[in-house]
């Protein structure tokens, strides 16, 4: 059985291919979420998975920008692109679970209205601020405070409707992992020189958490079907 160094020192010669597979994975897992979610807004019109559908569409085009499209040799100039998209699509996460709050009505747009104009800007003064400084901060910071408010929400919607809808609990699961691999990655970005080893369990957690959600959305069209 290979040894941990082994398939480190693997990763290590072979990364920039370890990267580009890993987009490909996620790019392709957001495509079948996207799809599935937009089958189940037609059919139950839920303004929820509207904007939930819509976070994968971002997800979906920054994993593309980052290696599919750019590849190696480009990944620098692609980098503000992919960070704004990735910074959305955790915006529009964040907001399929409050839309209610804000009062979004059905016949707005479901990628501007006032709220996401607010995130849009957002997403761009986050964006110039890691490019100006070349820095990744201001990028962790915001997926950080994303996913630990939406952990704390998907916990509380799984509390009170995890019974009647058991997509609840996969969802609170994937947030709480996205969480930590956000954290983590800050962490060993941050304070660690040698952070190779960690990044490969990073995209690991990252690949767990779309494939979780992507099996809840197929259960969930399987209902409805």
């Amino acid at each position: 059985m290979p040894s941990y160094d082994y398939i480190y020192n693997l990763i290590a010669t072979n990364l920039d291919l370890l990267r580009f597979f890993y987009s490909i994975v996620i790019a392709f897992v957001c495509l079948i979420i996207v799809i599935k979610t937009d089958k189940i807004f037609r059919l139950s019109n839920h303004q929820g998975i509207r904007y939930f559908r819509n976070a994968f569409f971002f997800y979906g085009i920054a994993f593309i920008l980052r290696y599919v499209l750019a590849g190696p040799n480009y990944f620098a100039l692609a980098q503000p692109f992919f960070e704004f998209f990735l910074v959305m699509g955790g915006f529009f996460l964040l907001y399929s679970l409050l839309w209610k709050k804000f009062k979004a009505s059905k016949s707005q747009s479901s990628l501007l209205n006032p709220i996401l104009g607010i995130f849009y800007i957002i997403a761009l003064v986050i964006v110039f601020l890691d490019y100006f400084w070349t820095v990744y901060y201001f990028l962790f910071f915001s997926q950080i405070i994303i996913f630990a408010i939406a952990s704390i929400i998907s916990c509380k919607n799984y509390k009170e409707k995890g019974k009647e809808h058991k997509f609840l609990k996969l969802y609170f699961i994937a947030m709480i992992l996205s969480f930590l691999a956000w954290s983590f990655n800050f962490i060993f970005a941050s304070f660690f020189k040698w952070r190779l080893r960690f990044l490969a369990n990073v995209y690991i957690l990252n690949v767990i958490v779309f494939l979780i959600i992507l099996y809840g959305v197929i259960k969930l069209t399987k209902k409805r079907d």
